[in-house]
């Protein structure tokens, strides 16, 4: 386990630093952990590890987004969630404390976008409140109330942008504006 076949070359440690959010410290560890997900603590670190296997991860295993999360991080070309070692960086890079918001944001967007289309429509709002609330009969929401959740966000969204652009005095507009978002 000490030998050097299980470390990473300084070089590519040093340049994973300064690609990710991570200590040097922290990619050690990830490159122990992913080493140990591909059941080969020597192995190079360019094999990809299934989703399965990342999905054993206490800090996924729990996540109700955890299938989403390996798909957004997957560079696979089979679009399977299969992870690289760089994916797996990639990943906890974004969740660190360091990760900028910018860039927290970036992710969460693509995590809640679940068609991929670069949208949050109200078919991805409903896959994203049926992740948090569970699909069973005991859990879900019925679709009247998935429809007035949805539509209360949409509004709250469109109100505190109005705000945000525009500040205190646009009434007529922000009246406008949420009678079109609840017609949605």
């Amino acid at each position: 386990m000490g030998g050097s076949a299980s470390k990473l070359p300084k070089e590519l440690l040093s340049e994973y630093q300064e690609l990710t959010f991570l200590t040097k410290q922290e990619i050690s560890l990830a490159y122990k952990r992913f080493s140990e997900l591909q059941g080969n603590e020597n192995g190079p670190y360019s094999i990809r590890v299934s989703m399965e296997k990342i999905l054993t991860l206490p800090e996924l295993k729990s996540n109700p987004f955890r299938k989403r999360i390996c798909h957004v991080f997957s560079t696979s070309e089979h679009k399977d969630g299969s992870l690289s070692f760089e994916d797996f960086l990639d990943l906890l890079s974004a969740f660190s404390d360091s990760a900028t918001l910018e860039i927290k944001s970036h992710y969460a967007f693509r995590i809640f976008d679940f068609d991929d289309d670069g949208t949050l429509d109200s078919r991805d709002l409903e896959k994203l409140v049926n992740c948090l609330t569970g699909e069973t009969e005991d859990t879900r929401l019925t679709a009247e109330e998935m429809r007035q959740l949805i539509t209360n966000f949409i509004q709250d969204c469109v109100v505190k942008f109005i705000l945000a652009v525009s500040g205190p005095d646009v009434s007529p507009s922000l009246e406008y504006l949420t009678n079109v978002a609840s017609e949605m």
